[in-house]
């Protein structure tokens, strides 16, 4: 039978692409609150039998995580077949270690709330530091999409003669593989984090830089702090105006327009997060996925 494609309350855009992709029927749910904020959760759509495949992007995580678990726990009680879920971006990677006494290693709690609650997990390049895998913490089959290709792609229509940074250890693993893509030389910076706004980062090699478009890659824009001590860095020596490419965009506070005002000619990002900077689709690989 044909897949039943049910989107949480947020990420309709991200489950209609979805679904004309796999061929699947779109499914009808209704989420909403009582007056006492307690959820209503009913799913119209006919699943007894079926494969469901809910579609929930998981930014601003705390009003999407009941109606994600609560969708999917009516599907099971109604008899689906399996029910998996498709998160564009995949939150709480990033508390993957005990940093201070106290705290709650969180990456490792929401593995066990979503592996309860679905039979697998498809995402785009999770944000991977200390966990290599996404299998050491989910007990569920995951697959990970990877956005370097179709970042490659964009970097190759838009951006002539190229150069690749990556703001941290972190990127080098996306800044490599789009650098494969496109033909293009790259460099990694080091960076210093002391506190969610304050982050130093060490000055790009600017001979590399001479004659080429710098083009800052990075899985995650939150903040944006990391990416605008690098832009300062390039502006500062006269290097050409940088192009801001994230994969996940999720921009906390004013940070998108920050990033412009340091000097970046442009920040692009791919559709794991509805944004206006929004340039790379990467629902292809997702339906691949």
């Amino acid at each position: 039978m044909t897949s039943v494609v049910l989107s949480v309350p947020g990420s309709e855009a991200s489950a209609e692409r979805l679904r004309t992709r796999l061929g699947a029927e779109v499914g009808a749910a209704m989420v909403r609150h009582f007056p006492d904020g307690e959820l209503y959760v009913r799913i119209d759509s006919p699943v007894a039998g079926r494969d469901v495949v809910l579609v929930c992007g998981l930014d601003r995580p705390a009003d999407k995580i009941l109606p994600f678990l609560f969708l999917a726990a009516t599907a099971r009680d109604l008899g689906a077949r399996r029910v998996g879920l498709v998160a564009p971006y995949l939150s709480f990677m990033r508390q993957d270690s005990r940093f201070h006494p106290g705290e709650g290693i969180t990456s490792t709690y929401f593995a066990g709330l979503v592996s309860g609650a679905v039979d697998w997990l498809v995402t785009v390049d999770p944000h991977l530091h200390r966990w290599s895998s996404l299998a050491e913490i989910y007990k569920i089959p995951t697959e990970v999409v990877r956005a370097a290709p179709a970042i490659a792609d964009w970097v190759k229509q838009h951006v002539p003669s190229p150069v690749l940074i990556g703001p941290d250890a972190e990127s080098e693993q996306w800044v490599a593989a789009v650098a494969e893509r496109v033909g293009a030389p790259y460099q990694v910076l080091e960076k210093t984090r002391r506190g969610d706004r304050d982050v130093s980062v060490t000055p790009p090699d600017l001979a590399r830089c001479d004659g080429h478009t710098p083009v800052l890659v990075d899985d995650i824009i939150s903040t944006g702090r990391t990416m605008i001590e690098t832009v300062h860095h390039l502006r500062g020596h006269g290097v050409r105006e940088p192009i801001c490419v994230g994969v996940h965009a999720v921009f906390a506070e004013r940070a998108h327009d920050e990033l412009l005002a340091a000097g970046a000619a442009r920040v692009v990002t791919c559709n794991t997060i509805e944004h206006p900077s929004n340039r790379i689709c990467v629902a292809d690989a997702l339906a691949e996925g």
